[in-house]
């Protein structure tokens, strides 16, 4: 596997003297996203993101299995990232990278950790293994949304952007990631390594964070609506072919 090649020094100055005159070399500004799309379905449990050039699948399955013995009444969720070497090469086939790492302890922290699924609900009786046929079908009970906002920070920690592109990721100084709920309450801070970051930035950086997130909540709720209409004509549709 090819590795991704680091910028040269004339790309690293090109880019921090944008970002230094608040511009970025895809024309964003300091504190904007890439343009999101969220599309769900076409089957239950399956969903697309694309955030600029990059795509994200997610696909939820379930299985019947047996609580584990310290907790009775509670189902077992588990997560599980893959990052492809499709996405860029600096990615290798058959073992984790330290970013497909990062992103399973966040996603761990802020939705398991965090509690943001009710377990609870996921279990069909105490203590037993059961078909699924012998409970009736309830909806996924969610606690809370955690949604992750990542700053990118250069030199000596005062200069900053969200949603960092790959180039602004291979010249940054650090970096640091916030989950931040629908209650407004931060579920993850993550902070590996990287240049020291004053209490202010950090408190700075959290409040827009907090703005973000509604944005893309938006986002999702926008994209639930349109699943929700698309099954309803569907739905239509079936009852009339039947008819």
């Amino acid at each position: 596997m090819v590795k991704e090649s680091d910028p040269s020094t004339n790309e690293r100055e090109l880019i921090l003297s944008g970002i230094k005159e608040s511009i970025r070399l895809d024309g964003r500004g300091m504190d904007d996203f890439r343009p999101l799309k969220i599309t769900l379905g076409p089957e239950y449990g399956r969903s697309e993101v694309k955030l600029g050039a990059t795509k994200v699948l997610a696909k939820v399955s379930c299985e019947v299995t047996r609580p584990f013995p310290d907790r009775p009444t509670e189902g077992i969720l588990t997560l599980n990232t893959e990052l492809s070497p499709m996405a860029f090469a600096g990615l290798e086939s058959g073992r984790p990278s330290e970013e497909e790492v990062l992103v399973s302890r966040i996603l761990e922290k802020a939705i398991r950790i965090n509690r943001a699924v009710d377990v609870e609900g996921l279990c069909i009786v105490a203590n037993e293994l059961h078909p699924v046929d012998q409970r009736n079908p309830v909806p996924l009970s969610i606690h809370h949304t955690p949604i992750c906002v990542t700053f990118a920070f250069f030199e000596n920690g005062d200069l900053w952007v969200v949603d960092p592109s790959l180039k602004e990721e291979q010249i940054r100084r650090g970096d640091m990631t916030i989950a931040i709920n629908n209650h407004k309450e931060i579920c993850v801070l993550s902070k590996a390594g990287g240049i020291p970051l004053e209490m202010s930035t950090i408190i700075q950086c959290s409040r827009l964070a907090a703005s973000k997130v509604e944005w893309v909540r938006e986002k999702i709720q926008s994209a639930i609506v349109k699943a929700s209409e698309a099954e309803k004509r569907k739905t239509s549709r079936e009852m009339i072919i039947d008819d």
